[in-house]
């Protein structure tokens, strides 16, 4: 029995791609089949449902958008959970609230399963070269004979300790690289309505202590006005309500973070849910203008 992989978006297409290049057998499904195809002609083989894929496969990887599609695609709440589940190891990839992963783990495990977190840290450039910061969490067992097969996927692997604690970590990281990307588009938006050469502007903030790889992609689709997909406005409000919400049943204050998820709903609403997050530009000029 090999190991399955179910979700196939904007970073599971990648990844996926990764494992097969590095000679993982994979047994693949996704909503669509297009995608699944393109993951066939680099060596994995598609299957027919995720039911299949969790028959045949011994550990299986998730890369599902919310907890609603993993409970349908795990036909969770009905008798054929357990059936599915029972001796399979389950790794979590995406990201929910940690007390929903905190739940299926303990589903999982009570069905006979094992169930791992490894959510990742980085969007679809570095998804493309195996370059994500992987956070793992679960019994101790199951992340070892996890770890491996992430090796393609993430140049970083760490471990977080019992689970929800990687999903945990996953939003308090989020929290940062929204802030920041946002900060960024902010700063962008007043050195473009303060005349400023904006090459110059991306020169000086590139070779400052502020860089980060993040910072020098992102400043670079600003300048080119490059709103191409890695990471969409639409999933940046959906990770960003999902910290807000985690740091409001913490008691945690997040002014900065309440901010800017404010500011993407509003770049969503503007209709620009399918583009990059440096898309929240939109939402700081539809402020400026009516100013």
């Amino acid at each position: 029995m090999g190991v399955g992989f179910i979700g196939l978006g904007h970073m599971g297409l990648p990844m996926a791609l990764n494992m097969v290049r590095a000679g993982t057998p994979l047994l693949v499904w996704n909503r669509s089949r297009d995608k699944a195809e393109l993951v066939a002609e680099a060596g994995a083989t598609v299957a027919s449902s995720p039911a299949h894929v969790l028959r045949d496969s011994r550990t299986v990887f998730l890369m599902l958008a919310n907890g609603t599609v993993i409970d349908e695609v795990l036909e969770r709440g009905t008798p054929r959970f357990a059936q599915m589940v029972a001796g399979r190891t389950l790794v979590h990839m995406g990201t929910t609230a940690a007390s929903y992963s905190e739940r299926l783990s303990e589903d999982v495990t009570s069905a006979g399963g094992r169930y791992v977190e490894a959510p990742v840290s980085g969007s679809r450039r570095p998804a493309e070269a195996g370059q994500l910061v992987g956070m793992v969490a679960g019994p101790d067992a199951a992340v070892d004979a996890v770890l491996p097969l992430l090796t393609p996927v993430c140049a970083t692997t760490v471990r977080c300790g019992e689970v929800p604690n990687a999903t945990r970590m996953k939003l308090a990281v989020n929290l940062f690289l929204i802030t920041q990307v946002t900060g960024l588009a902010e700063a962008f938006h007043f050195a473009e309505n303060n005349g400023l050469d904006l090459e110059t502007f991306r020169s000086v903030l590139d070779s400052g202590p502020t860089a980060s790889s993040v910072s020098r992609i992102k400043l670079e689709k600003l300048v080119q006005g490059d709103f191409g997909v890695q990471a969409s406005i639409r999933d940046v409000h959906y990770n960003s309500r999902l910290v807000a919400e985690a740091a409001s049943r913490a008691g945690v204050s997040s002014p900065v973070l309440d901010t800017c998820r404010d500011l993407f709903a509003e770049a969503e609403r503007l209709g620009h849910g399918d583009a990059d997050m440096v898309a929240v530009l939109r939402a700081l000029e539809a402020r400026t203008e009516t100013r």
